[in-house]
């Protein structure tokens, strides 16, 4: 064929391999799709605003999230700390070894059960913290300000909503 943007299918039908697919979902999936984008562009830009912020500390998103977590809830067996940061056992401990290398956290193996090891600060990952976390909260708040505080409560609501829907109906 003289047209290249044309392909023979399986089908034998031919297809203009550069025009756009002709919609076939319902209104309903459309509006769907541009929530699921809308919330994936979203996090995308926080999560880059986010990481150019903490790496100001010195550390990555991850980092941050292990330190954040030991500051307020205290010391966290390694498989709760992965729970609580939505990450694999496996990321937790690759995040560990980064922080422990730093001097900022340690592991120490449970007294009741030897086969939990548990993360905690040291006194340098402790200051890191407690120096950075308050900025950090005055800068998420900044990136919140486009919303009133009515609005991300609402917002908040509504995402945890959406969240609980799609996972496991008993959690």
């Amino acid at each position: 064929m003289a047209n290249t943007a044309m392909k023979m299918h399986e089908s034998g039908a031919v297809a203009d391999t550069e025009a756009p697919a002709v919609r076939s979902w319902s209104d309903e999936e459309e509006v769907s799709l541009r929530l699921w984008i809308a919330l994936a562009r979203c996090y995308l830009t926080f999560s880059r605003e986010l990481s150019a912020r903490v790496c100001e500390y010195g550390l990555t998103l991850p980092q941050f999230g292990v330190l954040e977590a030991l500051h307020h809830l205290g010391p966290l067996a390694l498989g709760e700390l992965a729970e609580k940061l939505l990450v694999t056992g496996g990321n937790v401990t690759f995040v560990m070894d980064r922080l422990e290398e730093q001097g900022l956290v340690y592991r120490d193996r449970s007294d009741e059960d030897r086969r939990v090891v548990m993360a905690k600060l040291t006194p340098d990952g402790r200051r890191l913290i407690e120096g950075s976390f308050p900025k950090h909260a005055v800068f998420l708040r900044g990136l919140m300000d486009e919303l009133t505080p009515n609005e991300q409560h609402h917002l908040r609501r509504l995402l945890k909503k959406l969240g609980k829907s799609v996972g496991d109906p008993d959690e």
